[in-house]
Parts: C-alpha cells; sequence; structure tokens
C-alpha cells in the first residue's frame, strides 16, 4: 500500500532523527549524526538546501536575461538560444531518475556535496566557452549536479519534518530560492550591460564552496541499509525517451529540422513505450509507476505538470520580448521581469493561511486560474505599457503561481509511505522539470510558428503575444484534475476542516 498506516511520517522522522533504524522489511534508514549539528531543526535544513539551490535560480534567471547579448557573440538567433536552457533542464530529466537511488546507497549528503561540485565545475566550463556547441555542453554538466540537488534535498527535507509542519518547511525552502530570481535579472542586466557575460557564470563558484561547507557542518549522510539494485536498464530507456521527447521537441522550432525532430520523437515515444513495459514487470524500477496508484499524488503530479508548461516558458519569453520586442536594454528588462520573484516571495507568510482556511482543493481550484490569466495578460505588454504597470501584473503573476507550486509540491507526499519517499520524490522531479523543459519548447515552437503565420523574419510583439496564450490555454487545462481532487486531500498537512466532511471522516493519507 502506498498510504501509510497509522504510523506516520512524523513517529518516522523521529526515529530518524533519534539513531533509531525503524523495522520496516528489509528497507531501514542509517543516519550518520556527525554531520548534523545539535539542536537542527526543519527550518535550518530547509535554509541549508535552499542556500545550493539559490545558485541554481540565481543562474537560471541570470542566463535569461543574457541570451540576446550571448545570442550575438555567438552569431545566431536569439530563439535559438533556448537550447541552453533546454540542454540544462535535459540533464535534470535524464539524471533526476537516477537521485533517489544513489541518495540511498551513498548518503544524502554525499550526493548533496558532489551535486555541487559538478554545477560549479560545469559553471566554470560555461564561462570558458567560445561557441553555443560548448556552452550546450557545459550546460549539460550543470544540469547532472542540478539533477542531483533538486529531489536528494527535498527528500533531505520531508525526512527531517512532520506532516503538520510541512507547508510552513515548504515555504522555508522557498525563501533563498525565491531571492534567487530577485536578484538574478537585475545582476545578469548590469553584468551583461557593463561586464562580460561570462562572469553569470563565475558568480556561481563563491556560492557553491559556501553550500559545500554549510551541507558538511549540517545535514546527516542518511542512507539505506539495503537499497534497491540499481535499474540500469530502465536508466537507459528513461534517458533516450527523456532525451529524445525534449530535444525532439526543440528542434521543431528551428528552420531546415522538421525531418530530424521527428525523428528524435518518434524514438522518444518508442523508448518511453519500452520503459513502461520494463516498469510493469520489474520491483523497484528507476521511476516507479506504481505510486500513480495513489490519487492525491497522481493528480499532483498531471496537474503540477500541466500548469508548469507557463513557469518554463516565462523566463524564455519574457526577456526576448521585452529586449527584441520592445528594444529594451538587458538592464532595463531585467529591473521589470524580477517582479516575479518578488511576489512569489511575498507569497511565502500567505500559504499556510490560506491553505487552512480554503483546503487544497478549492485553493488549487481558485488560485490555478488567477495564476494563469495573470501571465496571460503578459501578451498583451507593449512598449507603451507603463512600467509600473507591467511590474504589477508580473508581481500579482509570481505571487499567485508560487501558491500554486508550493500546494502542488506540498500534497503530492500527502499519502506516500516513507519507504516510498525517495523514489516519490524522484519521481516528481523528473516530470517537474521535464514540463519546465517543456514549457521552454512549446513557448520556442509557438513563437517560431506565429512568425511563420505572419512571414516575419524576427519575432514582433504580435508574435510574443500568441506565444504567451498558447502556453497559458494549456496550463488552464489543469483545472479539469484540479477538480478532482477529494475535498479532504492534504487535511491533515494544512490543518484544514470543513463542515461539510462526513462524520467520521479521516483526513487524507490515514487508515485504520
Amino acid at each position: 500500500m502506498l498510504r501509510p498506516r497509522r504510523r506516520g511520517i512524523a513517529s518516522v522522522n523521529a526515529e530518524v532523527r533519534d539513531g533509531i533504524v525503524p523495522a520496516a522489511g528489509r528497507i531501514a534508514m542509517t543516519p550518520d549524526r556527525s554531520a548534523q549539528a545539535p539542536g537542527a531543526n526543519y527550518r535550518l535544513v530547509a535554509l541549508i538546501i535552499a542556500s545550493a539551490l539559490f545558485m541554481e535560480f540565481v543562474d537560471a534567471t541570470v542566463l535569461a536575461t543574457a541570451l540576446p547579448t550571448m545570442a550575438r557573440d555567438f552569431s545566431v538567433r536569439p530563439q535559438d538560444m533556448s537550447v541552453a536552457l533546454t540542454s540544462y533542464l535535459l540533464a535534470l530529466a535524464i539524471f533526476i531518475p537516477a537521485s533517489g537511488v544513489l541518495a540511498d546507497r551513498f548518503g544524502s549528503r554525499t550526493v548533496f556535496r558532489t551535486a555541487i561540485v559538478l554545477f560549479m565545475l560545469g559553471s566554470l566550463a560555461c564561462g570558458q566557452s567560445p561557441t553555443l556547441e560548448m556552452i550546450v555542453l557545459s550546460r549539460f554538466v550543470q544540469g547532472i549536479g542540478g539533477a542531483m540537488m533538486i529531489p536528494v534535498g527535498r527528500l533531505v527535507l520531508l525526512r527531517t519534518v512532520a506532516k503538520q509542519d510541512m507547508v510552513n518547511a515548504m515555504s522555508w525552502l522557498l525563501v533563498p530560492a525565491l531571492i534567487g530570481p530577485i536578484v538574478g535579472p537585475p545582476l545578469g542586466g548590469f553584468i551583461v550591460t557593463y561586464l562580460d557575460w561570462r562572469w553569470i557564470f563565475y558568480i556561481n563558484l563563491p556560492m557553491g564552496m559556501l553550500g559545500l561547507w554549510l551541507t558538511g557542518r549540517f545535514i546527516a549522510n542518511v542512507r539505506e541499509e539495503r537499497p534497491n539494485p540499481f535499474d540500469a536498464i530502465g536508466f537507459v530507456l528513461s534517458g533516450i525517451a527523456l532525451g529524445c521527447l525534449l530535444f525532439g521537441f526543440e528542434m521543431v522550432s528551428r528552420p531546415g529540422e522538421a525531418g530530424l525532430a521527428g525523428t528524435l520523437i518518434a524514438v522518444g515515444l518508442v523508448a518511453g513505450t519500452a520503459y513502461i513495459a520494463h516498469a510493469r514487470r520489474r520491483e523497484g524500477a528507476i521511476l516507479d509507476l506504481a505510486l500513480l496508484r495513489d490519487d492525491t499524488f497522481r493528480l499532483s503530479v498531471i496537474a503540477g505538470s500541466v500548469t508548469r508548461i507557463t513557469q518554463g516558458a516565462q523566463p524564455f519569453l519574457l526577456p526576448l520580448m521585452m529586449q527584441v520586442g520592445f528594444g529594451f536594454s538587458a538592464a532595463r528588462s531585467g529591473t521589470i521581469t524580477v517582479a516575479t520573484a518578488v511576489g512569489s516571495l511575498a507569497m511565502k507568510s500567505f500559504a499556510p493561511r490560506i491553505l487552512r482556511r480554503f483546503g487544497f482543493r478549492r485553493s488549487l481550484i481558485v488560485n490555478g486560474v488567477i495564476a494563469t490569466a495573470g501571465y496571460a495578460i503578459c501578451g498583451l505588454f507593449n512598449p507603451a505599457w507603463p512600467t509600473w504597470a507591467m511590474f504589477a501584473v508580473l508581481v500579482e503573476a509570481g505571487f499567485f503561481m508560487s501558491f500554486q507550486f508550493t500546494a502542488y509540491n506540498t500534497i503530492a507526499y500527502d499519502g506516500i509511505d516513507k519507504r516510498q519517499m525517495s523514489n516519490a520524490t524522484a519521481f516528481y522531479a523528473t516530470f517537474q522539470q521535464l514540463m519546465l523543459s517543456l514549457g521552454i519548447c512549446v513557448a520556442a515552437v509557438a513563437l517560431h510558428l506565429a512568425m511563420l503565420a505572419r512571414g516575419h523574419a524576427l519575432p514582433t510583439l504580435g508574435d510574443f503575444s500568441a506565444a504567451f496564450w498558447v502556453v497559458t490555454a494549456i496550463s488552464l487545462s489543469a483545472t479539469i484534475w484540479n477538480l478532482r481532487f477529494a475535498p479532504e486531500a492534504g487535511a491533515e498537512i494544512s490543518g484544514h476542516s470543513d463542515d461539510a466532511t462526513p462524520t467520521g471522516a479521516r483526513p487524507a493519507g490515514q487508515e485504520s
């Protein structure tokens, strides 16, 4: 069964923190407490993990601001730079499935620190890249590091926090990670305007060193005593499927590459079908499809994935629209697009109260429509809009979209047993990053098709508007899945109580 018994996450976490090995079949957790400070709580752990994620978020937002300048240096079209974003997210999608197994085998601290080192090496290589091809390869190395940072960091937190503290823990995890996007756009604009774009990668090095020290000092090296054997066949099949699909979709937006794009997509679909057949026969597959039997996890994966189309497209479309479509400088573009991060940060203190008052289902339905509408308004932007008006719209969009993902990321694990937690975090993070990558691809394809339809060699305001509305229309369809959440879903996490809940009904995640 995927849903936990009365002995819930809180009691299991207490055992892990106290150094007790729980009797859970043949699976047991071994915490190495030598590296964990006395009295460390989930807030401290969340902030340490987020300090590493801060490096990733700064890198991503700074890079988005610098894409037009980098395109000029590499003598390519601005929209062709989407491959520099896609290659990073591609590495995430391929290697995230292996992160849970690696953490179980070698320990969460070891894997997390290795991830930071890889990210730093990739950053150094990006700064030295002379061509687009070289930076794509370097970004892929960065992505391998990021692939382990994201799910392993979340796994550490989920093993540290009691269920009723989960919303607060996720909010704490977002704080430094949201400061990154606030700092990133203006910092990227400053570097591109007054220095050299290569410095956007070099700034990762001191941040990475700090993350290495904090992780070694405060994060316990928790691992499984008897981890599942590595699913090599599943890793190869899932990697081929995800890689071919992502690059196939990315190639669709490139002139003269339709044949190659079709071939890649076909190979990806065949490999994906082969993986599904493999996963159904193998226990402990690298992406465990049995997790989808849990209704709440499945709905969070589907609805969250569809919504992330818009979230993935936004960092690609906004800077391009403002710099190519509006003629703004990189610095001015960065000071406007920072608004989404300001809105996201403002959301932090509201999420627990909103979920306690309205519950997950109602919040996801209403907030999802509002968040998507905010990004749809971006399709109406033009140079005549006052800066404050564009800033206000983006603050609103960032606020509501951040709440949406906080809710999705939290409720996903409501019914997941502790023994399945590493598999669940790897599975969820894989689809999260896959859809962020697909969001870039969908945006690039929509922009390219709009240009073809209008006969434009370079994108204009109308082309950007069409692209924004395509991606937001796709994300709006998540409402269909939000409506399918049970009214009491996540009640134990949020603390929400509904007078309409039948007498004797138990909060989601508990069984007799």
